[in-house]
């Protein structure tokens, strides 16, 4: 059915369409949905044609700015901003302070020192003094009020909120947006449609419009209703309001290609337990008891319980390979290897623990084994570093078997993931010899990326587990390959569970 008027032809959902912008209102796609009956599928398609015609003019509008925090917006919502913490500090020190104190605030480094310096002495809290060598910060006016930029802060760290919801607070959410944007403010908007001149004298000449049904249904037949509408032709082209499927993470998906492509190279996967002996981690590694990578700073050690039991048939071995070297033509680290020491228990730092375990079971070849599993650094979480983190992990214990293949194994698996160009570059890793670390080249990038490291296991690791044959080793990161694959600047993005970044996100494609 269609209607003339100025030899233009409607057709029927056209015409109802029409019907409900004729009186001259710029509304929403879903105030024509809700006006005239329609889904938001036929609305949009009508639209579309309308406006092909000139009878109507189709408009995006903002209709609302939301605001919500960057993961260090997140971090300081919970922790405080450098400023306060700074003034909190100072308080509690008599409300004097020199730099080299301030640094000491947990968790803040030299720039959180200046940055909470910098907005402090702006608010007009504290003075900077200099005497000798030494600067000082001294408290001037301690804040007893909330300022509204930590009220803001607080109100988004439930969720995210509209400007309009924030009220009189939309100003400092605002200002924390420039302020190394802790605040994001992203805007939503809407697509409107109103009738154009044209339009509004053809909608007068447009009859009532006629029902148009997009389905016949058993009411329709059973009434008999179905011969007074009007049927509409499926159109399998008509724009849909879009359906979230489920889908795996980025994350899951590209873990899942690695396995892949190991396992089309003759690789098992093993797994290992996320709490350790320090004697794996570290002892096995002929990593000595004294490196700075076992102090607290850097692994997280258990409180309870916070040993476990040794392998009584190889804490001789090892011990001798630390203290004299052994049978392994080494002289060893020459220093009294401790026991308790090696039974501590760690959340493992990487899962070469998870190897050389698997290692000291099997001393036959061929061994060719790979993992892919979380490890813990006691690092502090910002845009590049996490404390928990994906490491991929593997070894090939054969006979004959040398850096070459090291190489050929490396090259092989990033050309299985569409990375054609890899090199390698002499290193030092505490047990392997020779060692050399792996980078990439990503063309999108024009700039080759370190992905991790690589090398032959040393004797004083392999002899003391009874192994007589070469093993080669590596260790490449999970996350930054995901950032790159995925053209993101922070590591966090992966955890924060954002799902309209997950829904948009491409599938595994190097870039």
């Amino acid at each position: 059915m269609s209607s003339e008027a100025g030899r233009i032809a409607l057709h029927p959902i056209e015409a109802r369409v029409l019907w409900a912008l004729s009186s001259g209102e710029r509304l929403s796609f879903g105030e024509v949905s809700r006006r005239t009956g329609l889904d938001r599928g036929a609305v949009a398609k009508s639209v579309e044609r309308l406006a092909s015609k000139g009878l109507v003019s189709v408009s995006e509008v903002t209709v609302r700015t939301v605001a919500e925090l960057s993961g260090e917006g997140l971090e300081y919502s919970t922790k405080g901003l450098p400023e306060r913490r700074l003034v909190d500090f100072l308080r509690s020190k008599g409300g004097r302070a020199s730099l080299t104190e301030l640094r000491s605030i947990e968790g803040t480094d030299e720039e959180r020192v200046r940055i909470g310096v910098l907005w402090a002495k702006k608010q007009g809290w504290v003075e900077v003094a200099k005497e000798g060598d030494e600067t000082y910060v001294e408290l001037v006016s301690y804040p007893d009020y909330r300022t509204e930029e930590e009220m803001v802060l607080e109100a988004l760290r439930s969720g995210p909120r509209s400007l309009e919801e924030l009220g009189a607070l939309a100003g400092a959410a605002a200002r924390l947006s420039r302020r190394a944007g802790l605040v994001k403010l992203r805007e939503e908007r809407e697509h409107v449609v109103e009738a154009t001149r044209e339009g509004l004298l053809v909608a007068k000449s447009v009859e009532q419009p006629v029902d148009a049904v997009s389905q016949l249904t058993p009411e329709l037949i059973k009434t008999g209703r179905w011969r007074s509408v009007h049927l509409i032709r499926y159109d399998v082209l008509a724009p849909v309001k879009p359906v979230f499927a489920a889908r795996e993470h980025p994350l899951t998906s590209l873990i899942r290609r690695v396995r892949e492509a190991f396992v089309e190279l003759g690789f098992e996967e093993v797994q290992g337990p996320l709490v350790e002996l320090a004697f794996w981690n570290f002892d096995a590694l002929f990593q000595p008891q004294d490196h700075p990578a076992r102090e607290m700073h850097d692994t997280f050690y258990l409180e309870w319980p916070s040993t476990g039991r040794l392998p009584e048939d190889l804490v001789g071995k090892v011990k001798e390979a630390h203290e004299t070297g052994g049978d392994t033509g080494s002289k060893g680290w020459r220093y009294r290897w401790s026991a308790d020491e090696a039974s501590r228990l760690v959340l493992r730092t990487h899962t070469t623990a998870t190897t050389i375990r698997y290692l000291a079971e099997r001393r036959e070849p061929p061994v060719k084994v790979f993992s892919v599993d979380r490890i813990f650094r006691n690092e502090r979480v910002n845009w590049k570093r996490l404390a928990e983190f994906h490491q991929i992990e593997g070894i090939l214990m054969d006979r004959g078997v040398g850096l070459r293949h090291l190489m050929g194994i490396i090259r092989e698996f990033y050309a299985r993931l569409g990375l054609k160009e890899v090199r390698f570059r002499p290193s030092y890793f505490p047990y392997t010899e020779p060692s050399a670390e792996v980078d990439v080249y990503f063309r999108d990038l024009e700039r080759w990326v370190e992905l991790g490291g690589m090398g032959v296991f040393r004797p004083e690791v392999t002899r003391p587990l009874g192994v007589k044959y070469p093993v080669l080793a590596w260790g490449l990161g999970l996350e930054r390959l995901a950032l790159i694959v995925h053209g993101l600047e922070d590591i966090r993005t992966f955890y924060l569970n954002d799902l309209s970044w997950i829904r948009s996100a491409s599938t595994f494609a190097v870039r």
